[in-house]
C-alpha cells in the first residue's frame, strides 16, 4: 500500500530532533540525500513548517522550497535599488494546515466569495481555482496525497472568503489521519537537544 510504503520511507529517513522556541524542530536526510525539515507547535503537536532541498547534479544543497507555512521573505531592497522585485499586492499562495484537513489561504484576493470557482480535477490530481472575472488561476496538487498514492474526492473540499483571503479546505481521509498520528508518535520518542535553557525532554 502507497500509504505504508511513504511511513516506511519516513521511519527509515536519518532523523534529528530540537526542541526550541515552543517548536519541535525535525530534519529527515533521506538515503536519496534528499532533506526534510519541519517544526511542530509544541502545545498542539500542529505542523507549522515543512520544507524540503535536494543536492543539485553538482552536489551542491538548493534552496529550501517551503512546502507547508508561510513562503520565505526576500531581504528588503532599498527604495532605489534596481532590483525588480513581486508587487506587495500580488496573491500570495501558502499551504497552512490543520489538524483535520490540507488548508490554503491565497491573500490579496479581493472579490467576493461567488467570483471563485474551486474544482478538484481528479484525472490530474490537482485542485483548481478560477474566478469569473479572469483575474486570477491557479491550479496546485496536495503533496501528501500524491506521496500516500490516495485519490482525490471532491467532496472532501471547500473553500471560504474574507478579508481578501480565499481560504480552500480538503478534509484529510483516515489513511492521512492515521499516518500523521502513527508519524507524532514516533517523534516525540526522538530524543531532542535544546537550545539555550530550553528543557530538551521529549514529551
Amino acid at each position: 500500500m502507497a500509504v505504508q510504503s511513504w511511513i516506511d520511507i519516513l521511519r527509515l529517513s536519518k532523523k534529528t530532533a530540537l526542541i526550541h522556541d515552543e517548536k519541535r524542530k525535525i530534519h529527515y536526510l533521506f538515503p536519496d540525500g534528499k532533506e526534510m525539515a519541519e517544526e511542530y507547535d509544541l502545545s498542539t503537536d500542529e505542523l507549522i513548517v515543512r520544507k524540503w532541498r535536494n543536492k543539485s547534479t553538482l552536489g551542491a544543497q538548493t534552496q529550501w522550497r517551503i512546502e507547508v507555512g508561510e513562503p520565505l521573505i526576500s531581504p528588503v531592497t532599498s527604495l532605489d535599488s534596481d532590483v525588480i522585485k513581486e508587487n506587495c499586492s500580488n496573491p500570495i499562495f501558502m499551504q497552512k494546515n490543520t489538524q483535520t484537513s490540507f488548508q490554503w489561504r491565497i491573500r490579496n484576493l479581493p472579490y467576493p466569495k461567488e467570483v471563485y470557482s474551486v474544482a478538484v480535477e481528479p484525472s490530474e490530481r490537482c485542485i483548481v481555482i478560477k474566478t469569473s472575472n479572469k483575474k486570477y488561476y491557479k491550479k496546485f496538487s496536495i503533496p501528501d496525497m500524491d506521496r500516500c498514492q490516495l485519490p482525490l474526492d471532491s467532496s472532501a473540499l471547500s473553500f471560504t472568503h474574507a478579508n481578501s483571503t480565499l481560504i480552500v479546505s480538503y478534509k484529510k481521509p483516515k489513511e492521512i489521519l492515521t499516518l500523521e498520528q502513527d508519524l507524532l508518535k514516533e517523534l516525540k520518542k526522538i530524543k531532542a537537544t535544546g537550545e539555550g535553557d530550553v528543557n530538551c525532554k521529549t514529551q
